[in-house]
């Protein structure tokens, strides 16, 4: 081609990044790995070949970890843990700072070894995972320095299983291992059956920085080898970046085993452009959007939601700029589209589209033989079209039209996961009125695809829970240096052989909607004291009645969107109502349990005032990222709440659960202390003359046996809290139905102290990232 004809197309040469080193890499190994376990290669075992998807030629062979690898990979971090959990702060970041080193060192190794495993383009390894991998380990190794000072009482979990996807091989390792480290823990990390080779090569460079035998371990091997590591019973915390469906059947299969657990799931996040948009800069972060790494992105912006009035011109402009792009050899440096990961994802991708009832347009760019799949846009779909709701994790764009901001938002909201969205429009006052509005744990706005080891990243409904990166990213990793107190189970007081009986029948109804109502079942218990006195009667719930409740509390969501200070001023007044009965509800409480209650209700007064106070003080951060804008980091309500109360402290431990949820602007529905519940229906009679909106505290009497299953089930419930006898088990299996958030720590509570306001606080809320870039 002459220089007149280059000038005249505007195309680009080839420009191949030489593979040597990594090849040498693999030649140095006998392209033959076992696993790295305990600071070495354990020879290799029933091996399986890992393929570059580009040119389906075989680079290695790596092992398939049976179950005694996972427990070899899981005794060697536990030997190596109390010895790293007691390493000082600045020792661990020192080990860290020098695995940040090593990244940048060997940077142009590790991108193209990345980029032959995974078929993604050497740009994106080169220039966005590789930065963002040295970040995470300067980050966390400063976070390693101050963790003492800044998480006083907190220590590390123990061993840490990790399983990682193959589409950001290296970077979820990072996201993994570094924060795990930093807080005191050991690591067993299994990264994805088709793209384990950078994982070795970090291993095998994790040397160099000092990282001390046992403290890192990778076992390779399929989704068994996967499956073995979660269910060990030596993993105290288990991190999980995949699909939704492996995310809810490891809920279960963790369900009643103590282990802490961080789920990072699917998505299909929306991509919303207003008509007052730059249209052109949207079409380029739409680009990156969805054709980044051949649109095998959890958070990638599947779902173009573009207003009616400028749809035509907006798919004109991008059916254009789709022509344009390049697929090709992913090595070579002037492509923008590498290749899919593995023929069976290829295969996954093609029957999707297929199958659609859609107007499909690929686009008008060479297609080289192999595993790779155009750029594809798909109109013309309802909105519970199949490619509409469910990920296809490849690069295709599903697009559907909008006319008005309501509309956007409730569109956008429209799908079960809630991972990420972005928002494009020149307007600022609208754009920030419509992301605290979208369900998804990150929102770019005229922007997309910004990370930051300090910006927290995560979801919300079925794109999991917990986040990775920042504070909030590390408290994933620590718990309570405090030893728990086995919880006991109290008994309700039996009826006497002697009963006294004297006054009017009573009978407590439930609280729903800020209204008295019957049970549905139609069926009460007696309430005894312990001198044999009938104190009343209360209803037994049942599964109509949750439904009921559940309702009411979806019903009252306005009031997550009032004011801080409004949700403050309404818990100061409940404090007041029942300061003013404070002596008939100490009464009430001795009658009951055979004990003083004024210094019950004293704490539970003293307790609402200390969420009021909260309310409004909670704060966010502007995150420090790298760049010209805003990471906002936001807390934002986690939605309805179901609270299984303590036996134990039938007003405290009901106000200490209560204020909380609703001081951040959830709506709770709250099972009442099973043996003395009395405490609970007095309660409600001081709710509804404290000016609390009806529906947003429900309070439901009877066995918790009866409630806690379709509580933990219920897919209009965001979060249950077990602080009853619950087992733990029965929650957390059940909930893996919509993976609801689940606190139930099985373990006993000194009601009567003063709570770690900040750990109940965060139980309430979930943390949002608003990625805001500004300038020209």
């Amino acid at each position: 081609m002459t220089i007149k004809e280059i000038f005249d197309s505007m195309s680009y040469g080839p420009a191949p990044e030489s593979n040597a080193e990594a090849m040498a890499w693999l030649e140095q190994h006998g392209r033959r790995f076992g696993h790295w376990i305990d600071g070495r290669f354990t020879a290799p075992e029933a091996v399986f070949e890992t393929r570059n998807p580009a040119t389906g030629a075989v680079l290695a062979e790596v092992s398939q970890g049976s179950s005694e690898t996972v427990d070899q990979a899981v005794a060697a971090a536990a030997r190596a843990f109390p010895k790293w959990s007691r390493t000082p702060g600045h020792e661990r970041a020192k080990v860290l700072y020098a695995l940040a080193r090593l990244v940048q060192k060997h940077a142009r190794l590790l991108a193209v070894l990345e980029t032959m495993d995974n078929g993604k383009p050497i740009r994106e390894s080169r220039d966005i995972d590789l930065p963002l991998v040295a970040r995470h380990f300067y980050y966390h190794a400063g976070l390693a320095q101050l963790m003492a000072a800044e998480q006083p009482g907190m220590q590390p979990l123990g061993v840490c299983g990790q399983v990682i996807p193959w589409n950001f091989p290296l970077l979820m390792l990072a996201w993994k291992i570094a924060p795990a480290l930093a807080a005191g823990n050991t690591v067993v990390l299994k990264p994805a059956e088709y793209t384990p080779l950078t994982a070795l090569l970090f291993a095998e460079l994790s040397r160099e920085a000092g990282l001390p035998k046992g403290v890192l371990n990778i076992v390779t091997g399929d989704g068994e080898t996967g499956a073995a590591l979660v269910a060990h019973p030596g993993v105290a915390k288990v991190a999980f970046t995949g699909s939704t469906e492996v995310g809810k059947r490891i809920r279960q299969a963790t369900a009643g085993q103590g282990k802490a657990l961080t789920l990072e799931l699917g998505g299909k996040s929306p991509y919303i452009v207003f008509d007052d948009a730059d249209l052109d800069s949207a079409v380029e972060g739409l680009v990156d959007a969805i054709w980044f790494n051949q649109g095998q992105v959890c958070c990638a912006g599947s779902r173009l939601l573009v207003q009616e009035g400028i749809a035509e011109r907006f798919h004109a402009k991008l059916k254009r700029r789709m022509d344009g792009l390049r697929i090709g050899d992913p090595l070579d440096k002037a492509i923008d589209i590498g290749a899919i990961v593995d023929p069976i994802q290829l295969r996954t991708i093609s029957a999707m589209v297929d199958a659609s009832e859609g107007e499909v347009y690929r686009a008008a760019t060479p297609l080289p033989q192999g595993c790779f799949y155009p750029p594809t846009l798909i109109t013309g779909l309802s909105p519970a079209a199949p490619l509409m709701q469910e990920e296809i994790f490849g690069p295709v764009l599903v697009s559907m039209t909008f006319r008005t901001p309501a509309e956007a938002v409730e569109l956008a909201n429209n799908t079960r996961f809630g991972l990420a969205a972005s928002v494009w429009s020149e307007n600022i006052n609208l754009a920030l009125d419509i992301a605290p509005k979208l369900r998804a744990g990150v929102v770019w706005v005229n922007g997309t695809n910004m990370f930051d080891a300090a910006a927290g990243f995560g979801g919300v409904r079925e794109s999991g829970y917990g986040r990775e990166g920042g504070w909030e990213g590390l408290a994933a990793y620590l718990k309570p240096a405090a030893k728990p107190r086995p919880l006991k189970a109290i008994p309700a007081i039996p009826a006497p052989r002697d009963p006294q009986v004297s006054g009017l029948d009573r009978t407590a109804k439930l609280y729903i909607g800020g209204k008295q109502a019957r049970p549905d079942g139609g069926q009460s218990r007696a309430i005894w004291s312990p001198k044999g006195r009938l104190l009343g009667h209360i209803g037994l719930s049942n599964r109509k009645d949750l439904r009921n409740a559940v309702e009411a509390a979806h019903a009252a969501k306005s009031w997550s969107r009032s004011t801080a200070h409004s949700r403050a001023q309404i818990l100061y007044y409940i404090a007041e109502n029942l300061s003013a009965r404070a002596t008939e509800f100490a009464a009430r409480l001795q009658e009951m349990t055979g004990k003083p209650g004024t210094s019950e209700v004293e704490a539970s007064i003293n307790r609402l005032f200390t969420y009021a106070a909260w309310a409004d003080k909670y704060e966010g951060a502007a995150k420090p990222v790298p760049m010209r804008g805003l990471a906002l980091a936001l807390h934002e309500p986690v939605g309805v709440i179901g609270i299984l109360c303590p036996d134990e402290a039938p007003l405290l431990g009901l106000i200490s659960l209560m204020a909380p949820a609703i001081a951040m602007g959830n709506r709770v529905v709250l099972a009442a202390s099973e043996p003395f519940p009395l405490a609970a229906s007095d309660f409600y009679q001081v709710l509804e003359t404290s000016d609390l909106p009806g529906g947003v505290v429900n309070i439901l009497t009877g066995a918790h046996a009866d409630l806690a299953k379709p509580m933990a089930g219920h897919a209009d419930i965001d979060a249950v809290w077990s602080f009853g006898p619950t087992s733990p088990a029965l929650i957390e299996h059940e909930s893996a139905g919509n993976l609801k958030r689940v606190w139930a720590p099985g373990t006993a509570v000194d009601w009567a102290a003063e709570p770690d306001a900040r750990s109940y606080l965060a139980q309430s809320t979930s943390v949002k990232t608003i990625w805001m870039p500004y300038g020209e």
